[in-house]
């Protein structure tokens, strides 16, 4: 363990070069010949993690410590030096080619991912069926690629909209993002009651997931004077009006992938309230002293702004100033605000089975 958070703390490259000095040093003092073969080991563990020119640094670097172990042992012929030589060039420059090809491959591979979630996490500023929505989405992996989920679609059943996380950063858990929103595009559409969704999504993406991969979602389906929600996992919407009020489930139930148990639940949402669908990158942002962002009148006022996305850009203001200036996690928010009953009522269509659940809140 200690190595590992060594190796991880100083970095592949000066990792790999300081182990190929302490094999040369290991050769000159034990006089033990076998040992500087090992210098063998440091192009092909760089052409494995690095790139094609730290991987040349590394061969040009084990070649330099081979001739300096013949010299110092003294009495080795030189052809026997040249001959090892030449084999740690042949073999560093099969490392170099490969990790050129390796890191070709990958980058190809992020670019078709990024365009893919692209593609499926599209800003929102819009108004739909009454429902005005806006989006904001803030990865922290260097790639731009991220965990978060969110979409919406203007079904038969009224407008839904769902919003996710998946556990993990990069490039898996962003395809699997993908699929989520895929799913959620396939059965909004044709699936009458919001638990069968939620259902639906865990049959679709459960080929997808490792043994140890989930995903928490929050479905919200928007009908007149009120919001029905499913909750798999994820923070509790947030409702804003008088007060930020979140809205947990009476009954939790386990994330997509951990047999989930979608229950439904009815929340009134007046005229002038809004309702905040987030992940966790902003219930769980933590200051310097690692408390947690409280959802109190500060993230209420910031959510009041005249305009919706001047609301969740206050709100990203506050997270940012909370933590320090850098956030911390992924972070995706989704800020809903019916417009007009009439047009919500419009939008609502028919109801489907098991939509009877009692309203829940004033």
């Amino acid at each position: 363990m200690a190595v590992r958070q060594w190796y991880g703390t100083v970095g592949p490259l000066p990792a790999i070069l300081a182990v190929g000095a302490l094999v040369a040093v290991a050769a000159v003092v034990t006089a033990w010949q076998p040992l500087s073969s090992m210098l063998l080991m440091g192009p092909l563990l760089a052409g494995i993690r690095l790139g094609p020119r730290p991987t040349a640094a590394v061969t040009l670097w084990s070649v330099a410590l081979s001739a300096t172990i013949d010299v110092s042992r003294g009495g080795v012929p030189l052809p026997d030096t040249v001959l090892f030589c030449l084999v740690l060039l042949g073999c560093g420059g099969a490392a170099v080619c490969g990790a050129y090809r390796r890191t070709t491959l990958e980058a190809e591979l992020l670019r078709a991912v990024r365009q893919s979630q692209n593609a499926v996490l599209r800003p929102l500023a819009l108004e739909v069926g009454g429902v005005g929505i806006t989006s904001r989405h803030h990865a922290v992996d260097r790639s731009g690629l991220s965990g978060d989920l969110y979409d919406l679609a203007h079904s038969p059943y009224g407008l839904r909209v769902v919003i996710g996380d998946v556990r993990g950063h990069g490039p898996e858990a962003a395809l699997l993002c993908a699929a989520t929103v895929c799913a959620f595009r396939d059965g909004a559409y044709t699936t009458p009651a919001l638990v069968d969704l939620a259902t639906h999504l865990d049959a679709r993406i459960n080929p997808a997931l490792d043994a140890e991969d989930f995903v928490t979602v929050v479905l919200a389906e928007f009908a007149p004077g009120e919001v029905r929600l499913v909750n798999c996992g994820h923070p509790a919407p947030l409702r804003v009006g008088r007060r930020a009020e979140p809205l947990p489930p009476s009954r939790h139930s386990p994330p997509l992938g951990l047999n989930p148990v979608p229950r439904l639940q009815r929340v009134r949402l007046g005229a002038g309230e809004r309702l905040l669908l987030y992940t966790d990158g902003l219930s769980e942002a933590r200051d310097a002293r690692g408390t947690m962002l409280a959802l109190d009148e500060a993230v209420r006022q910031a959510l009041c702004q005249p305009l919706l996305g001047d609301s969740l850009d206050a709100l990203v203001s506050l997270v940012t100033a909370h933590t320090g200036g850098v956030l911390q996690d992924d972070l995706a928010l989704v800020i809903c605000e019916p417009r007009t009953a009439a047009a919500t009522e419009r939008a609502a269509g028919p109801r489907g089975p098991r939509g009877d659940a009692p309203a829940i809140g004033s």
